[in-house]
């Protein structure tokens, strides 16, 4: 079983969890669907700790998280090859009632 890092004793706000909203196809297709919504998270944030954040920022009753832990790409620079950052993806779904309006 995989250590998990989201036990630390260290407490974020709520504003240091969500990083930024994902705004692609993809995701505006889920969120008119099925009324769930994706955000870039920090990556020692676990799912409580991503439910209380989108609840106080939005307004909202969540229903599920679901979390992703990105790897990062391989890219290249002239001549070396090097990998982007991870990060960790978070998918929130919320109650039928409520909605997040991103513009």
């Amino acid at each position: 079983m995989a250590r998990d890092v989201t036990k630390t004793k260290l407490s974020l706000d709520p504003h240091q969890v969500i990083l930024r909203p994902l705004v692609t196809e993809k995701g505006m297709h889920k969120a008119n669907r099925n009324n769930a919504y994706a955000f870039e998270v920090n990556q020692l944030a676990g799912k409580e700790d991503i439910r209380r954040a989108v609840e106080e920022l939005f307004d909202v009753k969540v229903i599920r998280v679901n979390t992703q832990n990105r790897r990062g790409k391989p890219r290249r620079t002239r001549f070396r090859w090097g990998t982007t950052k991870g990060w960790k993806k978070a998918i929130v779904t919320l109650d039928p009632e409520h909605r997040i309006d991103f513009f």
